[in-house]
């Protein structure tokens, strides 16, 4: 499911003597590893590219401001209540000297309500990056990470993705902090009674004319969704290729199945289980712009993923 982040954070902090750690921890390239049950998180270094700082304690979500709305807040209330961050099973995760306790709560903001299969990231300054795994039943997820750092919060979609806010964690022993996530959820389209899928356009990913050969540069956009499919096991996903309505329309149904399946053969290369992927060719059977432009047939030539 795809919301926004909006973040209001209300956390405890908490500091013990000595506890033992827990777990292990991996770095080095996003894993797709469909194992691994454990509360502790994966940790992943991605290349150093210079990003916009985020605000320090409040960033503008991916839903439109509308007038009189208040930015996203992300504030440290020390008095929140422990007991909200606690999720249907024991934790699994204690701190340590070097290694903070992260104990997160996501709510629907509208209804107060938990929402589940959430997947949260956090990177530091160097580019390392903590996963939680989804939220359970009661929105609760846990991460280590640690101390001392500065960790950017972003929760992890097929769509676009936006720095949510900046987390400081104290350089302090045996630390524990206990931190409530709100989200405004977009409003879903229904049809006979179901919510009707979300469709992300894969921006970005270029093919050689007239072939289903994927561009070099394209793979950074591919392996955001690596990253998603990766951390959200739960999550399956269609991808659907599209063309214009230049040429022969059974040739470009024939050519945009192609490249559909050369997205998903990419995936599963990178060790997304091929199960969890569909690959579908619409050719120009569903146009998002007009053809008779030049940029609406670019905008019609498109991969999209659509989780299931």
């Amino acid at each position: 499911m795809k919301w926004p982040m909006v973040v209001l954070f209300a956390a405890a902090v908490g500091c013990g003597a000595g506890a033992q750690k827990t777990g292990t921890k991996t770095s080095g390239q996003a894993g797709a590893s469909q194992g691994g049950q454990g509360s502790q998180a994966a940790a992943t270094t991605k290349d150093n590219k210079k990003e916009p700082a985020p605000a320090p304690l409040a960033r503008r979500g991916d839903a439109p401001k509308k007038r009189g709305e208040k930015l996203d807040e992300f504030k440290d209330n020390k008095s929140g209540k422990p007991g909200l961050s606690r999720g249907e099973t024991a934790s699994e995760i204690r701190p340590t000297r070097t290694e903070a306790a992260l104990k997160f709560t996501v709510i629907d903001r509208a209804k107060k309500r938990p929402i589940s299969g959430i997947v949260i990231s956090l990177t530091d300054p160097k580019g390392l990056t903590f996963y939680t795994k989804e939220t359970d039943g009661k929105g609760y997820a846990e991460v280590l990470v640690p101390v001392g750092r500065t960790y950017k919060v972003v929760y992890l979609s097929l769509g676009r993705r936006k720095i949510a806010a900046r987390l400081p964690v104290e350089n302090k022993p045996s630390l524990t902090m206990r931190l409530t996530l709100r989200y405004k959820r977009f409003v879903r389209k229904m049809y006979k009674g179901k919510p009707v899928p979300q469709k992300f356009v894969l921006s970005g990913i270029e093919f050689d004319t007239g072939k289903a050969t994927i561009r070099r540069r394209s793979y950074g956009r591919l392996d955001q969704v690596v990253e998603y499919m990766a951390h959200k096991l739960s999550a399956r996903i269609r991808i659907a290729g599209h063309t214009d309505n230049v040429g022969r329309a059974k040739k470009n149904k024939v050519l945009s199945l192609r490249r559909a399946k050369a997205c998903r053969a990419y995936l599963i290369k990178k060790g997304i289980d091929g199960s969890r992927i569909e690959a579908v060719g619409y050719g120009s059977e569903q146009p998002v712009a007009s053809n008779d432009s030049k940029e609406g047939r670019q905008r019609n030539r498109r991969i999209e993923a659509i989780e299931l």
